[in-house]
């Protein structure tokens, strides 16, 4: 049995303009120990999805329509706020993308890091403060005892980010959903993030959903894949297999887009045009306009694609235009 199981998730919102339908009819399964990660262009509905399965989607103007995310036998889309908060932190908890905003500026990191034992450990005084120092030292901080009573603004992006992790993995949670966590970073120190994360993860057995838009970090750290476009899932296999085998033009195209695949001095392969408003989503597929190494004039028209399974765990949406090599 899957630790987390989401099936359907729909995710809208109400705004003045429209309803922008940011999040539409997305399954995945995650397993204990195991990494997923969510990959796309920036606006694919990547973070909505994970921000929908924790609650903190600003409701208005946004409104979960459908799906169920069950979560050790509890369905997160249905739990009430209190029910939710004792998972928030304890068996669930989340890195975010900008440190500097997620840290509180005027707390010191001690105050900060103890916070989630004091709520779900009961912990208090110098048992807290104890298991606060040993974390920070875990992720690697130089002499913690002193460290822990800065302010964020005192450390490093690199060093707020070990803090993120520090706390969200405190309290040794089941899964823990990476927001882009190393965006902001130079790659020296992204590299570092994303070996302690793994690093963590191996010693706590802890499940993983790490979004990100950047392939070379999939590549590395991921066990499945779901590619994300105009907020569906156009693709989702086991990493070797993507990889490997990619079969929509999206995912193709994206992975085409990566420097490394390119000879020294020729012109890197990009993506014409922007995503769709999706305020006013296409009736058929809706990479049509983008589909440059595909066949768009085979693309869908008058339907939404669905996912099949094209081969063993390796689903992808059933536009003959996008699955059309030229």
């Amino acid at each position: 049995m899957a630790l987390l199981d989401v099936q359907n998730l729909t995710t809208r919102f109400h705004t003045r303009n429209g309803i922008v339908h940011a999040v539409e009819d997305v399954s995945f399964k995650v397993e204990a120990g195991q990494t997923l990660g969510i990959v796309g262009e920036s606006g694919s509905g990547k973070s909505v999805t994970c921000y929908s399965l924790l609650g903190l989607i600003p409701q208005p103007p946004g409104r979960i329509h459908a799906g169920s995310a069950i979560f050790d036998g509890i369905d997160l889309l249905q739990a009430s706020e209190k029910d939710l908060r004792k998972l928030r932190g304890k068996r669930i908890s989340m890195i975010f993308q900008d440190p500097m905003t997620s840290l509180n500026p005027y707390m010191r990191i001690s105050e900060q890091l103890v916070e989630p034992l004091e709520l779900h450990e009961g912990l208090r005084g110098s048992k807290a403060l104890d298991r606060a120092i040993e974390a920070l030292a875990e992720v690697g901080i130089a002499d913690p005892e002193t460290r822990i009573r800065s302010y964020p603004h005192e450390f490093s992006g690199g060093m707020r980010q070990r803090v993120m992790i520090a706390m969200a993995l405190i309290t040794r949670p089941e899964l823990l959903i990476c927001d882009e966590p190393t965006t902001a970073l130079d790659v020296t120190v992204q590299k570092q993030v994303i070996d302690l994360i793994r690093d963590r993860q191996r010693s706590l057995g802890t499940a993983v959903i790490f979004i990100t838009h950047d392939l070379a970090v999939v590549s590395e750290v991921c066990d499945t894949v779901n590619v994300m476009y105009a907020g569906r899932i156009v693709e989702s296999a086991p990493k070797e297999s993507l990889f490997r085998n990619p079969l929509h033009a999206y995912t193709r195209s994206l992975l085409k887009s990566i420097p490394a695949t390119h000879e020294k001095g020729e012109d890197l392969h990009t993506i014409p045009g922007l995503p769709p408003d999706l305020s006013n989503p296409p009736d058929g597929c809706a990479f049509t306009p983008r589909n440059t190494i595909g066949n768009p004039e085979l693309c869908l028209k008058d339907r939404q694609p669905r996912l099949v399974e094209q081969a063993e765990r390796h689903f992808v949406q059933d536009c003959p235009g996008c699955l059309s090599r030229k």
